[in-house]
């Protein structure tokens, strides 16, 4: 594991104190009930190429893309990609290389929009970014069984939102069409059902679901001048985004500091993280949420929550 790798882990071991003065910092607030919205989908950079027009899982849509089509491999050229948690798993996996590795040759860090939260870009060749992607060949796509999210959806994108008087989130489609893509004019109808299981979008939402809510909540509250009218520290950014794309080091930061002295986990599931990535994430997106908006996600062992309370009050004279 590389030295900054080695780096980043040391300084979530040295913060593992601050575990406790971010939950007392999230049991001091009281949530908001707040609309949210935020998009997750291809974006076009040739004006605007989003169709309009809401599609519903029975919709249907003409669009094919193969070797033989005139415009192949020119939409894997200056690609704007954010890689998901469960894009990097899988990508690392596919070059059995570290997470940490995998987005030191293969990415390049970034901002996600109005969330302002830290997230991994593939990058593209070229010194101006606009060059091909990585693992674009004369044949296609190189690592196609394990290609990220971004490229299953195209030519769809999905907008996830909600609103403060639903439960759920609720996704609706639409059509990205932009000028270079040949593949609209193609004669294969599908629905966007069928489509989403052909390119196996299933997996990727149900793990991906909970970073989503991060980033989603997160771009609401930022209207707000962040959780609770503070906007989160470089310190918890920089947990996001270890938490969020390198599983290894998430690992050890819960097993080898006080994470487990802090929180309720039980023995079955503590066996199944050490060894399950993809579970790994989702304990990760629920810490992220319980110290970001004190979401009742995990639960902290009652000797800890009243040692934090009676500090508390100490601090603040409360009664």
């Amino acid at each position: 594991m590389g030295t900054e790798n080695e780096d980043e882990f040391e300084n979530a071991a040295s913060q593992e104190d601050e575990l406790l003065e971010m939950d007392e910092e999230a049991q001091r607030s009281t949530d908001q009930n707040v609309e949210m919205n935020i998009f997750d989908a291809v974006r076009g950079s040739d004006g605007n190429p989003v169709d309009p027009v809401r599609l519903q899982g029975k919709d249907s849509f003409c669009f094919s893309c193969h070797k033989d089509i005139d415009c192949w491999n020119e939409c894997c050229h200056g690609a704007d990609i954010t890689l998901t948690p469960n894009c990097i798993l899988r990508l690392s996996k596919h070059f059995e290389q570290t997470a940490a590795e995998f987005l030191k040759e293969y990415t390049v860090p970034a901002m996600f929009g109005m969330a302002d939260l830290p997230v991994a870009k593939l990058k593209m060749g070229g010194k101006d970014g606009k060059g091909a992607c990585p693992f674009m060949s004369d044949d296609g796509c190189s690592v196609y069984e394990d290609r990220p999210a971004t490229c299953r959806y195209y030519p769809l994108g999905i907008l996830s939102v909600k609103h403060k008087e639903m439960a759920e989130v609720n996704d609706f489609h639409f059509l990205v069409k932009e000028t270079h893509c040949c593949g609209h004019k193609e004669s294969k109808e599908q629905t966007v059902d069928a489509y989403r299981e052909e390119q196996g979008l299933e997996e990727f939402e149900r793990v991906n679901r909970g970073w989503t809510d991060l980033l989603m909540k997160m771009a609401s509250w930022k209207g707000l001048g962040g959780p609770w009218g503070e906007n989160i520290d470089t310190r918890k950014k920089q947990m996001f985004f270890m938490a969020t794309t390198d599983v290894q080091t998430f690992r050890r930061f819960v097993f080898e500091t006080k994470f487990l002295d802090t929180y309720e986990i039980d023995e079955e599931a503590m066996a199944i993280l050490k060894t399950d990535d993809q579970a790994l994430l989702l304990l990760a997106f629920d810490w992220l949420k319980s110290i970001f908006f004190n979401e009742p996600t995990l639960s902290m062992k009652e000797l800890v929550l009243q040692g934090s309370i009676a500090q508390y009050r100490e601090e603040t004279g409360a009664a």
